[in-house]
């Protein structure tokens, strides 16, 4: 867990790791250069299976990444950001799904997106197929990186680029995809907090992900995708400034999200009740699914 300036959502965060079903678990908070109290939080939580890393330095996600791959000690890699949450059940589902498939080497969750205040926006998708999260190599890959978990060894083969800025698991994954095997859980186990689009962060992620597109596919002569890679992120990019532009954010945030089943919904609000002490919104999106 890299964080930087998460005061005030990190503590409900490492919570949701402490209360897991699956025990055997060890934390690393890696604080990249915090200017508030981000470092206070982490340490004042006393369980033994936390380490705080703090050199004072501001080094990037991706540096960042890559020192909790070396510093990691266990058999596999989860990752989650100091803004998110994962359902109890998160870490012994993903353990259990990559001790039964030793040929997979990387897997996501379905996630639920929510504001700050917990209220819900939407739910993202994933299906368990290699094929599917492939599907569209110049485009995306729709697997959200807070809610990964994968083979260490295979995090030590591919390390992240640290070149890469706001598109680092992206960018591995267009890197891997050939010749490794990604899969999902498709129930959501994590909350994926999006208060607001930042549009500084937006407009690095999608250069820096199309660059990567074009110079991967351009090596490979494979010009058509790299076109389209190029088109599609610059496309998006216009749409992004254009929302935040007309200050229509939250209503860009809730169409990157299809609704959210109530069933779900219900978990979540469980879930951030139990973690914040207080009361959860009331779900407004419609049931997705009939039950």
């Amino acid at each position: 867990m890299p964080v930087r300036n998460c005061e005030r959502t990190l503590d409900i965060a490492i919570r949701s790791i402490v209360q897991q079903t699956f025990p055997h678990w060890e934390l690393l908070v890696l604080d990249d250069g915090s200017t508030d109290l981000t470092y206070e939080v982490a340490a004042a939580c006393r369980d033994p299976r936390l380490r705080v890393i703090a050199d004072g330095f501001h080094s990037g996600l991706p540096s960042r990444l890559n020192q909790a791959v070396r510093l990691s000690r266990g058999k596999y890699l989860a990752r989650m950001d100091g803004d998110d949450v994962s359902f109890p059940d998160r870490l012994r589902r993903q353990v259990a799904y990559l001790e039964g498939r030793p040929e997979v080497d990387l897997i996501g969750t379905s996630v639920i997106v929510f504001r700050g205040d917990g209220e819900p926006i939407g739910v993202r998708l994933v299906r368990d197929s290699h094929q599917w999260i492939s599907r569209r190599p110049w485009g995306a890959f729709p697997m959200a990186h807070s809610s990964w978990m994968g083979r260490t060894e295979w995090f030590r083969k591919n390390p992240y680029d640290s070149g890469v800025i706001r598109a680092e698991d992206q960018e591995l994954l267009l890197r891997t995809y050939r010749r490794s095997r990604f899969g999902a859980i498709e129930d959501v186990l994590l909350g994926y907090r999006e208060d607001r689009l930042a549009l500084r962060n937006i407009c690095r992620g999608r250069v820096s992900y199309g660059m990567a597109v074009v110079r991967r596919f351009c090596r490979d002569r494979q010009y058509g995708q790299a076109l389209a890679g190029a088109v599609g992120h610059s496309i998006k990019l216009l749409l992004d400034v254009a929302a935040v532009a007309s200050g229509l954010n939250y209503r860009v945030l809730r169409g990157r999200a299809m609704p959210a089943p109530l069933s779900v919904c219900s978990e979540w609000q469980a879930v951030w009740a139990e973690l914040t002490g207080s009361r959860a919104h009331t779900c407004e999106i419609r049931e997705l699914i009939k039950q």
